[in-house]
């Protein structure tokens, strides 16, 4: 099979949705194009190849040749766009945020819901190689109990002009992208695992605008787990993206943009394009290699096709993106209000009742294992707890050569 898209937007992601869905599994093509003026839309088809060209975003949703409709579009135009398809009963897919609050994806969650059409959250960075592998590892038990979830992304921010107006965009760089910090913890802890509350510091520290430009949120949730995110839009150098996970028995890290492996000096400059977000073409720099495959929009875009032709349901749906919008409304709250702040969840369809345990080992009848550890001797000692008394002791078990 093959799809046939409608794509609306014609901007950065946009472009890079259509250079995706052109090149990897190629017999996906985009058949109508939507943008808000004449120009750009005649431009973008012929670059892409394109025969439809549109700017009334009802009318191209509604092309005879289109399957789904991909939205690539500023997060005020979404709830538009995705009641659109619904009522066209076109499957639809929908960049990150899903929405700019909780209310308005749960709009967009019930939209789709009651239209019955496929719905795929478009939410790139869950996709990427090293998270999927990295996701695999987790899942297989290979970490243990996840404790703890760290995710980073700071640029020197948006690409586009209406990003920096709250009231279009929902927020700064939260909205932006807490987003995918957030859903790529839910991934790590479990989508299943309810997030309860929220502590979140958030400031606009360099930038002349009414939102943050910088923020860090620790997200709780149900059973002890907890989530951190650190964004920022004023991070200079490139596009920094890092996650780690901590589990019981072991722990990740990933890098994903900044430090791949590929450095390059040049005094006289590469001579065009570098990276996203790469603010230079001179000195240091650290071009990706497939930018597109590195930033997850490839395995996003086949996941997503091969669930709509399998009628199952994708990694990722409008469901998630409403659970992340109500995490990130928690965190706006709670950086007004300097406390924790819980997430309200008008719809949860994961478990309820965890309670938060310790992942205790016991060394023997008598005791706790608290560690052990290798001497610089070769000696292994552990260090234990008596689980009635409370007495901490240590022992040395055998030597290296033992």
């Amino acid at each position: 099979m093959s799809q046939k898209i409608c794509m609306l937007g014609t901007g950065l992601i946009g472009t890079f949705y259509t250079m995706c869905l052109h090149g990897q599994r190629s017999r996906d093509r985009v058949v109508a194009v939507y943008s808000r003026t004449e120009e750009r839309a005649r431009t973008f088809a012929k670059e892409w190849n394109i025969p439809n060209t549109y700017t009334d975003m009802a009318a191209a949703i509604r092309d005879p040749e289109v399957d789904t409709v991909v939205i690539g579009l500023p997060n005020h135009q979404h709830e538009e766009a995705v009641l659109l398809a619904a009522a066209a009963g076109k499957a639809v897919l929908c960049t990150k945020p899903l929405a700019r609050t909780a209310a308005e994806a749960k709009r967009m969650l019930e939209a789709v819901e009651r239209a019955g059409v496929f719905h795929g959250y478009l939410e790139d960075l869950a996709y990427t190689p090293k998270t999927l592998k990295a996701l695999k590892s987790v899942q297989n038990g290979a970490l243990g109990k996840v404790l703890w979830t760290r995710s980073r992304e700071a640029h020197p921010g948006p690409h586009s002009d209406w990003f920096w107006d709250p009231k279009l965009s929902g927020g700064g760089a939260i909205i932006d992208l807490g987003c995918h910090c957030i859903e790529i913890g839910r991934n790590y802890i479990g989508k299943d695992v309810k997030p309860v509350e929220v502590m979140c510091w958030a400031a606009t520290q360099v930038k002349p605008i009414e939102a943050e430009d910088n923020a860090i949120g620790l997200v709780k949730y149900e059973n002890g787990a907890i989530s951190q995110f650190e964004v920022s839009w004023t991070y200079r150098g490139g596009m920094d993206l890092r996650d780690e996970v901590a589990g019981t028995e072991g722990n990740i890290r990933t890098d994903h943009f900044l430090r791949t492996g590929f450095e390059m000096f040049t005094d006289v400059g590469l001579g065009g394009y570098v990276a996203e977000k790469a603010e230079s073409e001179s000195g240091w720099l650290f071009p990706v290699g497939d930018e597109v495959h590195e930033l997850g929009y490839t395995d996003m875009f086949t996941d997503m096709f091969e669930s709509i032709e399998r009628e199952a349901t994708p990694m990722e749906t409008f469901y998630d993106g409403y659970v992340v919008n109500a995490i990130m409304d928690a965190c706006y709250r709670s950086a007004e209000s300097k406390k924790w702040e819980p997430v309200e969840l008008e719809i949860w369809r994961g478990q309820t009742g965890l309670q938060a345990e310790r992942a205790t080992v016991a060394y023997d009848d008598e005791h706790y294992l608290i560690k052990e550890e290798l001497l610089p001797d070769g000696r292994k000692k552990v260090i234990l707890k008596h689980k009635e008394t409370g007495q901490m002791s240590e022992r040395i078990v055998k030597r290296y050569e033992d």
